[in-house]
């Protein structure tokens, strides 16, 4: 398998810190990508976003929450996101939260190097509000250990606010989360993908 990835991307770093939870990364090949440069993404996934899982029968599999799942399949740690029931529920609203998190936080670094008129300037203001929510909800219920995918996926998500908005720190005002965090980083799927 080959995972087409970057390495300040939050989406493919979750899928590769997925990989390494299974124990399944030494059957995958890393292709350093760029969205803007690259000729084989488009035709890989029509978004022209990365990460795509590229399975040995040339299956081209995206987008991240789509590559955990069958990572996910793989292997033979326990699963990463539960069968049935409310503990898959609750997995799954994780993953999406941080998700969004995430999409949100791109979406401010896409933009910040254009023209900050007056649109642009309220774009950003919309996600960084959507992203402060999304904190605040994790302070109030952060995760357990890093044992489930949504674990995995917000410890991702933080780790690209560190990356690039280190002018807007959230350890302080999210105490909880960022003690979280700190009992989880120095575990494989965290430490050995430190963004870039």
């Amino acid at each position: 398998m080959r995972l087409l990835t970057s390495p300040a991307s939050p989406f493919a770093r979750k899928a590769l810190a997925c990989a390494i939870a299974r124990g399944v990364e030494g059957g995958i090949e890393l292709v350093p990508t760029s969205t803007q440069a690259s000729p084989e993404l488009p035709a890989l996934n029509p978004l022209g976003k990365i990460p795509v899982l590229i399975l040995d029968d040339g299956t081209a599999v995206f987008d991240s929450p789509v590559i955990c799942d069958f990572l996910d399949s793989l292997g033979t740690a326990p699963p990463m996101t539960p069968a049935t029931g409310p503990e898959r529920l609750r997995v799954s609203i994780l993953h999406a939260l941080a998700d969004g998190i995430m999409d949100a936080a791109v979406a401010r670094r896409t933009h910040a190097n254009l023209p900050q008129d007056e649109g642009r300037q309220a774009f950003d203001a919309r996600q960084k509000a959507a992203m402060e929510r999304g904190l605040a909800r994790l302070e109030a219920e952060p995760p357990q250990g890093l044992a489930d995918v949504g674990a995995i996926a917000v410890a991702c998500a933080l780790g690209y606010l560190d990356l690039r908005f280190p002018a807007e720190p959230w350890r302080e005002s999210h105490p909880k989360l960022a003690s979280w965090l700190a009992s989880v980083a120095g575990l494989p799927p965290l430490a050995r993908t430190v963004p870039a």
